[in-house]
């Protein structure tokens, strides 16, 4: 068996956790869950009792929109406070996103959060994965997607008023915004999962969807 598979394995082995005890010491628009627990050790055992909290804010979808026809991407453009509080440039480029309701699968969220952020319609999805954004201290998770651009309303800004969005986007080819992530111009970590995805993918999926469009 080679190195890889011991650690693929080791990987799919949960192990043991024990919850002592979960409060939920705040609960608002968000919510924040305490947890007291133990989990088994690699070199067995148990370890001590840890205190941790972890912050509940739902889970959400991605979307990198991407034309084949033109081979171009379109990212969004919006103000971050969490970036100003970084002392980051709070203008970021990114994908669009949201928190997905009650209901709503992650595709639902997908076409609903595209045609609110960008004014885009897209057909197909293409899944990128599933990943935890900060696993440390928050149960979130992203769907990422790559998603099929068929039009766009043109417009100055996007987003909903009563959410305080302002949005613009940008179009740009495929290949400038690999250039962007390459020089540090993109600092969400999301989007540079998605461009690093769709530089990786880039011929299959245009050749896909171009195959596709013609076949219509």
């Amino acid at each position: 068996m080679s190195k890889d598979t011991n650690i693929i394995n080791a990987l799919n082995d949960h192990g043991n956790i024990e919850i002592i005890e979960k409060t939920t010491p705040f609960k608002g628009y968000f919510q924040v869950d305490s947890y007291r627990f133990s989990h088994s050790l690699f070199e067995g055992g148990m370890s001590r009792e840890i205190v941790r909290e972890v912050f509940e804010r739902g889970h959400a979808a991605a979307v990198l929109l991407y034309n084949a026809s033109t081979d171009e991407v379109i990212l969004i453009e919006q103000f971050r406070v969490g970036a100003y509080a970084a002392q980051m440039a709070p203008w970021l480029l990114e994908v669009v996103a949201g928190i997905i309701e009650p209901g709503e699968t992650a595709e639902d969220l997908a076409h609903r959060e595209v045609m609110e952020e960008s004014g885009c319609k897209i057909g197909q999805l293409e899944k990128i994965g599933n990943f935890l954004m900060t696993p440390g201290g928050s149960s979130e998770t992203i769907t990422l997607f790559c998603g099929e651009v068929l039009d766009q309303e043109i417009k100055n800004s996007y987003g909903l008023d009563h959410e305080g969005e302002d949005i613009r986007t940008h179009i740009l080819k495929a290949a400038e915004s690999f250039e962007l992530l390459r020089t540090g111009k993109v600092t969400n970590a999301i989007t540079a999962i998605a461009l690093q995805w769709l530089e990786l993918n880039n011929d299959r999926i245009r050749t896909k969807w171009s195959s596709d469009q013609v076949s219509k």
